[in-house]
């Protein structure tokens, strides 16, 4: 059995979201969410499928077991409802080091603070509590919203690995890939919350 690296149940809690492990319970309100056809245009997996959404979130809890992925769902404070997923993932605790990904909200949050208070809670957890001296972050090359938004939490481009995944629908996609390292944590920590601000002041005026 590998090691369990991420403590079962992590829980992390921000100002406009909360992090919950997912739980078979969740599936149900978790699909309706994941059911718009946009959310992923960029990403191998369809989850707007049932069929997929099934496999591939209950993939997740059994790769929770064996300590190779740690899933969570989105919970939006005021309205108390699940609006997205994220998970940490390619977890190697021997050498420090995970990926987060598998991120989406719902598209009303898009372009407010929730994806960056997400990596900001999941950067933290990282790097704080579970001391991680590398974080990778990957998205599609074409997916330039997704790229900009690594960008911006101070993430540094690594380069393309050309065919990195097959889609479902066949083709191949190409994927750009990104780290935070540990000693620049700090200088990315500050980004996040800088680029928080702008955000709610941009929502104040």
């Amino acid at each position: 059995m590998k090691k369990q690296w991420i403590p079962h149940p992590t829980i992390l809690q921000g100002q406009l979201v909360d992090l919950i492990p997912l739980e078979k319970e969740h599936f149900a309100e978790l699909f309706l969410a994941s059911s718009d056809k946009e959310l992923w245009e960029f990403v191998p997996t369809n989850c707007s499928v049932k069929e997929t959404f099934d496999a591939a979130y209950s993939t997740a809890l059994a790769e929770r077991e064996k300590g190779n992925e740690y899933p969570f769902i989105i919970i939006h404070k005021k309205t108390n409802r699940i609006i997205g997923s994220t998970r940490l993932f390619e977890i190697f605790a021997e050498h420090k080091k995970l990926e987060i990904g598998w991120t989406w909200i719902t598209r009303e949050y898009w372009g407010t603070s929730v994806n960056l208070e997400c990596k900001l809670l999941l950067l933290g957890f990282c790097f704080e509590k579970s001391g991680a001296v590398r974080v990778q972050l990957k998205t599609k090359d074409t997916n330039l919203r997704s790229r900009k938004a690594i960008e911006k939490i101070g993430a540094k481009f690594e380069g393309i690995w050309r065919k990195d995944k097959i889609q479902d629908d066949g083709t191949s996609r190409n994927a750009a890939y990104y780290s935070i390292l540990d000693d620049e944590w700090a200088d990315a920590k500050n980004k996040i919350l800088f680029e928080i601000t702008e955000k709610e002041k941009a929502t104040h005026t």
